[in-house]
């Protein structure tokens, strides 16, 4: 059952909401403030909003604090790199090498580019596969990766498209919105499946404390 967690500045409140949840999804959204990744403004950086980012590093914090499982969709997967001690590129033109288009000006629900995955990772072993196809909304890219993450896709520009946490038992964060591609494409729904199955493991474990 999904539970939307309002946007919250008590970190009491919000420990209790984590009470009655199983996993976390962080979604897409406004860019992530330069300064949390110790960066000034660049020309191309668009709309931040520093409350979302007040909460969502908070409950990213509390969730990995429970070992819950995360699933980081966009915005999402840049936050999980921000906050592991990660940067990003504040827009694809500060990358010194030619970038795919990645805002695509195309329906949500169809894929518009490639993506590796590498095998041995988390996300192969859902997906089964060493190449998918995604749709694209974002201006923004990892830049540096935090050591705390391993990079489990790539587009073919060498965009990194999707990280896995080290050392935990369920934390992916993906560039590409499955959401949007899940009613057409069973590789989307895999994700989501996978994240149900995490989110039962960890309410057994939690019953039997």
């Amino acid at each position: 059952v999904p539970l939307m967690l309002p946007l919250e500045d008590s970190e009491e409140n919000l420990r209790e909401s984590l009470e009655l949840v199983d996993a976390v999804i962080f979604s897409g959204g406004h860019d992530i403030s330069p300064f949390r990744y110790q960066e000034e403004p660049h020309a191309k950086l668009e709309e931040i909003c520093p409350e979302r980012d007040q909460f969502d590093f908070m409950l990213y914090r509390l969730a990995k604090e429970r070992s819950l499982p995360i699933l980081g969709i966009c915005r999402g997967y840049q936050l999980m790199n921000v906050a592991e001690g990660g940067s990003l590129y504040q827009d694809l033109s500060q990358k010194e090498s030619e970038s795919l288009k990645h805002s695509q000006g195309h329906g949500p629900s169809i894929p518009t580019h490639s993506v590796k995955v590498f095998p041995g990772t988390k996300l192969h072993q859902i997906l089964g596969k060493e190449e998918i196809k995604v749709n694209s909304f974002h201006h923004q890219a990892l830049k540096r990766l935090s050591d705390t993450a391993e990079v489990s896709g790539r587009a073919f520009d060498d965009v990194v498209e999707a990280i896995e946490l080290k050392d935990y038992s369920f934390g992916i964060g993906v560039q590409f919105h499955p959401e949007m591609l899940q009613e057409k494409d069973e590789d989307m729904k895999k994700l989501f499946r996978a994240l149900v199955e995490a989110a039962k493991d960890y309410a057994k474990k939690k019953q039997l404390k």
